[in-house]
């Protein structure tokens, strides 16, 4: 999984292997618990009913299936319906900031079981932070997957700031620790576990989680807690760039020769938000933030501004209200008049964790295009 190319890679589930089947898939979680007939699945994946029939009793028999009753046909016997079974696995999602690890234990449908937080130092380094983050995960699947039937854990999608290697799992220098830079974090975390595992930036994972929300077509979000940083998502898919670097928002200079920012740079956006938040500037955070949320309004056309981060949490209206005024300001100079919302992220302060779930469950149900459709690295 630690590829964009290795769709569903790792995960032992015969009756998931193959796009067809993942399309299937797709299906019968979009349908719920009221269920979707076999012929409808043909017609809406193009598929033929025999080879239908053959993918959904692969699915009953891994447990990924099951009847959800029967409804009246207008000609002929009533068909059968098919729904998804949930708890025929799981996934977890860790976001490691800072200063906290969140974890969630989310079902197929995405739906979260259960939550773990624990206080976190990255100072503490690398190996340290993977230790403790090893023990949360081990007791949240332990307490909480049933040891019989399923699949059990299909993995850990693994969340924390950049910039890094989305592809082969390595840390780059993250702001403030460069102990860190080089950290082979996936592997560190895959052989502790002996669990599939894929990493990404905490904004990929948040945007990734929004974009299977279908929030917008070209939006960014913009996470404001102890770091800032962005997740664009274009065209309906995440966008990491060619060297997964893409997001980097919060060091763009805005105010040449400003405060140092501990990227070595001087008046770097994080550096001067950041500081605002701390002095209890609320207002001059917002402002500056969307300084920043302007210009990539104006370089990428985006449709949407979503916040998120514990700095947005604390004063939501402040946020919106300040980083709107910018951008709506900005969005009328540049012609067009078409508004662009801002607007705070679903999800709340575990939409990183969420999102990470989403690294590993999204393949499984045919939506790489959604999780990996440029710059795979």
């Amino acid at each position: 999984m630690g590829s964009g190319g290795r769709t569903g890679a790792g995960v032992n589930l015969p009756a998931l292997r193959g796009h067809n089947a993942a399309l299937v898939l797709d299906l019968l979680r979009t349908a719920g618990d009221g269920g979707i007939s076999r012929l409808e699945l043909a017609e809406r994946t193009g598929l033929t009913p025999q080879a239908v029939s053959k993918i959904t009793a692969r699915l009953r028999t891994e447990g990924l299936a099951a009847e959800a009753g029967r409804r009246a046909s207008t000609g002929g016997k009533p068909r059968t319906l098919l729904r998804l079974v949930p708890d025929a696995g799981h996934a977890i999602g860790l976001h490691l900031d800072r200063d906290e690890l969140t974890a969630v234990l989310v079902d197929l449908t995405g739906h979260v079981v259960a939550e773990r937080r624990a206080p976190l130092d990255f100072a503490a380094g690398a190996e340290a932070v993977v230790d403790a983050a090893v023990g949360v995960v081990r007791d949240l699947g332990a307490g909480e997957v049933p040891p019989a039937g399923g699949a059990g854990l299909l993995g850990v999608g693994v969340a924390l700031p950049g910039p890094l290697d989305h592809s082969d799992g390595v840390l780059h220098r993250v702001t403030g620790f460069p102990a860190w830079d080089g950290f082979p974090l996936r592997d560190a975390f895959a052989g502790r576990l002996g669990l599939p595992v894929v990493v990404d930036k905490d904004t990929n994972a948040a945007a990734l989680g929004l974009a299977l929300g279908g929030v917008a077509e070209s939006f960014a979000y913009l996470h404001l807690g102890t770091g800032l940083g962005a997740g664009l998502v274009l065209g309906g898919g995440l966008y990491r760039g060619a060297r997964t670097g893409a997001g980097e928002f919060g060091h763009q200079v805005i105010q040449l020769d400003g405060p140092e920012c501990e990227c070595g740079d001087r008046g770097c956006i994080e550096a001067l938000c950041l500081a605002a938040v701390a002095r209890g500037d609320l207002d001059e955070a917002a402002r500056v933030l969307g300084a920043g949320a302007g210009n990539l309004v104006s370089l990428l056309d985006i449709d949407l501004v979503l916040l998120g981060g514990r700095a947005v949490l604390a004063d939501e209206e402040c946020f919106v209200r300040g980083v709107g005024a910018v951008v709506t300001e900005r969005a009328r100079r540049g012609g067009g008049g078409t508004e662009v919302p801002v607007a705070v992220a679903s999800g709340g302060e575990r939409g990183v964790a969420e999102g990470a779930a989403q690294l590993l469950l999204a393949p499984l149900f045919g939506r790489a295009d959604v999780a990996f459709p440029v710059g795979r690295g």
